[in-house]
């Protein structure tokens, strides 16, 4: 009767996406989400200029991607666990000192060495290790890793101000950056490895990722020098992009609109609960489709949810456009390393994929900026929709006309 009843261990690969999910959170919940937090009372009590507090997290988040490259490189090579759990502790470290920043160019130097350590605990280094890990189920890896981390911004955000309030900004971050360190550290270093064969497994128990682990079926340089990458490089840059360009104005943008500044906080908000709707659909149809296909959809979802808002400013086109492109938002932070892991296999998922990271990341950084000159220039953010609409119906093009060789 016992033996009738016993039950298959659990798959090691899923404790390690459930560490990383939480670890994922934490990290983008402390590092990412909560700033936003900070910036006003950092502005009225140390008297740096909003552009100079912003322009310092911005060089943080382009050396994050700057150095996916060499991260996904040792990644490859050596597996997470050394370069996540170092990773961890240098962005406490950065967090503790980013407490007590009292100059311009000390806290400069704070968020570019920050940058260095989010480029070993984000997101990427976490997809190259469910990449190693799972085959069949890996988008389904994937998308537990990312439901759960899309909690961040619901749960740090509010954190982040409750501690504002009763222990300042500096007392505040001081805290999460001990919060960070106590949950990220130990998690990293005691329940990541390097790759499912180190403890007598096969990736996901398919014997065919045996094959894709070794990396003999590729060659790196020939990937790069294929029109494969880099159509898919220049359709998910383009979508960063559109992406970038209205999460960052979305706010202004509904004030232009006549919208008023709590409602438009809040629709902001809302954008955050339809991703994590997005990934939890994700996750229960990306096994009928090809990644190919799944990309395509989550690109035409985008480029209708951008069409919505040249259509006007009723409450009912903009609560479609937070479903729409909340859910495209969420599929898409999944479904770009799934279709690299599909193409590619495991064994140079932390190259390739980092190597793509680094355009979508130029993408991300300048749209923002280059939203903010075109509404200057022309006092409305429709000039902008249109270009982003438009560059969003040249990604699904480009994917849909992807090369069958990769």
């Amino acid at each position: 009767m016992q033996r009738l009843f016993k039950r298959e261990p659990i798959y090691y690969g899923w404790y390690i996406a459930l560490a990383l999910a939480i670890t994922e959170t934490v990290s983008f919940g402390v590092i990412f989400y909560a700033f936003s937090v900070f910036i006003t009372p950092m502005e009225a009590e140390l008297g740096w200029s909003r552009a100079e507090i912003s322009g310092a997290f911005s060089l943080m988040w382009l050396i994050t991607g700057i150095f996916a490259f060499p991260v996904g490189y040792w990644l490859d090579k050596h597996g997470p666990r050394l370069l996540m759990t170092l990773g961890s502790i240098g962005a406490t470290v950065m967090v503790l000192l980013w407490s007590r920043a009292t100059t311009l160019p000390e806290f400069v130097v704070v968020m570019a060495l920050l940058g260095f350590c989010s480029a070993a605990v984000l997101y990427e280094p976490a997809f190259t290790v469910i990449a190693a890990w799972f085959v069949n189920k890996r988008g389904r890896a994937m998308a537990v890793l990312t439901f759960i981390a899309g909690f961040a911004s619901t749960i740090f955000v509010p954190l982040a101000d409750a501690l504002l309030v009763a222990h300042g900004w500096r007392g505040a971050i001081f805290i999460l950056g001990v919060l960070l360190g106590i949950i990220t550290i130990p998690l990293h270093a005691l329940v990541l490895r390097r790759r499912p064969r180190d403890l007598g497994l096969e990736p996901d128990g398919e014997a065919r990722a045996a094959a894709q682990d070794d990396g003999e079926t590729i060659k790196l340089g020939a990937v790069f020098r294929s029109r494969f990458f880099w159509i898919l490089t220049i359709a998910f840059a383009l979508s960063t992009l559109c992406i970038a360009a209205v999460r960052v104005h979305f706010v202004p943008l509904l004030i232009s609109m006549d919208i008023h500044p709590s409602r438009a906080a809040v629709a902001s908000g809302a954008i955050g609960v339809m991703q994590v709707v997005g990934r939890v659909i994700f996750a229960a149809v990306e096994w009928r489709f090809s990644s190919k296909t799944m990309a395509i959809g989550v690109f035409v979802l985008l480029a209708v949810a951008l069409a919505t808002l040249l259509h006007g400013s009723s409450p009912l086109l903009i609560v479609l456009f937070i479903a729409l492109y909340g859910m495209a938002v969420g599929c898409n932070t999944l479904i770009r390393p799934l279709i690299v892991a599909d193409t590619y296999g495991a064994a140079f998922y932390g190259r390739i994929g980092s190597t793509m990271v680094f355009f979508l990341t130029l993408a991300g950084t300048a749209a923002p900026f280059a939203a903010g000159i075109i509404y200057d220039l022309f006092n409305s953010y429709d000039p902008m929709l249109m270009m982003v609409t438009g560059f969003s119906l040249v990604s699904i093009l480009l994917i849909a006309l992807l090369p069958k060789s990769s």
